[in-house]
């Protein structure tokens, strides 16, 4: 659709991309129901999936690709596109939102294992042009949010230029320049603090110790190990077809179609990625299975601190090194989850790689917006990955 032109219809969309940016905290578990057990997993999975897509202010559509050695199950309801019978599919393009924070990751930590990069290295050393006020923190105080880099995305500068033009082009490689007056909000490592700016300064570290642009980084260390054929790193505001639509469902008014209303470029690796469902079920059981690291590494990733991935994930939440442990009641899995305008998203696969869930929704998401529909979400969620824990 075209970009609204009335400022007073552009706000809500940074509305939704500022509570996307909001820090995480601890979440307990949500109350999950129970699956049916006479009516069959399938069965009952289905009818959550529906129940989502018709709860106020749900998506329009959602897909959930649960996946246990070379079984591949794949749930969905709603459509595509509003107005259509599309159905969705795993080969439709999306915004991936804050899961693209693990991508960061998989490169950066790569660099750990090839020692072009210790967990331990400082802003101040690699990136020695960002402010004297950062200089302390390390590699692995961003990786898990322990930082304090203040929020680049919170910036009242950033949203002002945001609302003007939600299409605008920012130099993703300066999204930091909008906090640069500001010192760490707390002693780096004393605390958690969700930021999208963590992974920003991780992505100008990797570029800087390998001279390689961050984008090309993506392409050689994550894609191409995985067989990540239908994901990118775009800089603009288009979606590659076919596409999953993305909406702001804000009842009473009809579903809006944000898919492409802001630009990539300023999120960039905190949240910029385009990929399809396939690709990200490749992508997370190769990644949360440890398959792009070396031990040594993984043993430094699964160091757990108290902290929710945003939105928060299924059942109690920690943060490792660009990863999450979700601890449910029928087990552990370890992911990641985001929200963007237009999409939440949840990634997740067991310690070993071999089962994996990929869950999408076509609207946003968080405890900001919609926060008992998060909890609702978050069952469903739950109940997924109990049935992708089940025994066969």
């Amino acid at each position: 659709m075209p970009l609204p032109r009335s400022p007073q219809v552009r706000l809500p969309l940074v509305a939704l991309l500022a509570a996307a940016c909001t820090a995480g905290l601890l979440y307990a578990p949500a109350q999950a129901a129970v699956v049916p057990a006479d009516h069959g997993p399938d069965r009952a999975l289905q009818r959550q999936l529906q129940q989502l897509t018709t709860e106020p202010g749900g998506p329009p559509g959602v897909i959930a690709v649960l996946k246990r050695g070379s079984r591949t199950e794949v749930y969905r309801a709603g459509v595509a596109e509003t107005g259509t019978s599309r159905p969705i599919r795993t080969t439709d393009h999306m915004r991936i939102a804050s899961t693209a924070k693990a991508y960061s990751g998989a490169v950066s930590l790569q660099l750990v294992d090839r020692g072009k990069l210790r967990l331990n290295d400082t802003i101040g050393k690699v990136l020695p042009r960002l402010p004297r006020a950062w200089h302390r923190i390390t590699l692995r105080q961003l990786l898990n949010h322990t930082s304090g880099l203040p929020d680049f995305s919170s910036n009242e500068k950033f949203l002002e230029l945001l609302t003007a033009n939600p299409r605008r082009h920012f130099d993703s490689r300066r999204l930091l320049d909008f906090v640069a007056d500001e010192p760490p909000v707390f002693r780096p490592g004393s605390r958690y603090a969700y930021s999208n700016s963590d992974n920003i300064a991780v992505a100008l570290m990797a570029e800087a110790v390998t001279g390689r642009r961050y984008e090309d980084l993506l392409a050689r260390l994550v894609y191409r190990p995985l067989d990540l054929r239908r994901t990118s790193l775009p800089q603009g505001y288009r979606l590659p077809e076919p596409y999953m639509h993305g909406y702001d469902v804000t009842p009473p008014n009809p579903p809006e179609d944000v898919s492409e209303a802001i630009s990539a470029s300023g999120v960039w690796a905190s949240g910029g990625i385009v990929s399809t469902p396939k690709d990200m079920t490749a992508f997370v059981r190769g990644y949360a299975g440890g398959k792009l690291i070396s031990d040594r590494t993984r043993r430094q990733q699964l160091k757990w601190v108290n902290g929710a991935s945003e939105p928060a994930g299924p059942g109690t939440n920690k943060a490792g090194l660009a990863l999450f442990r979700y601890d449910t009641r029928c087990g552990v899995v370890y992911g990641h989850t985001g929200n963007f305008p237009g999409y939440t998203q949840l990634i997740a696969a067991t310690p070993d790689g071999k089962r994996s869930l990929a869950f999408s929704l076509t609207t946003q998401v968080n405890k900001t917006n919609k926060p008992e529909l998060l909890e609702r979400l978050r069952t469903v969620e739950e109940n997924f990955v109990c049935a992708l824990l089940r025994r066969p």
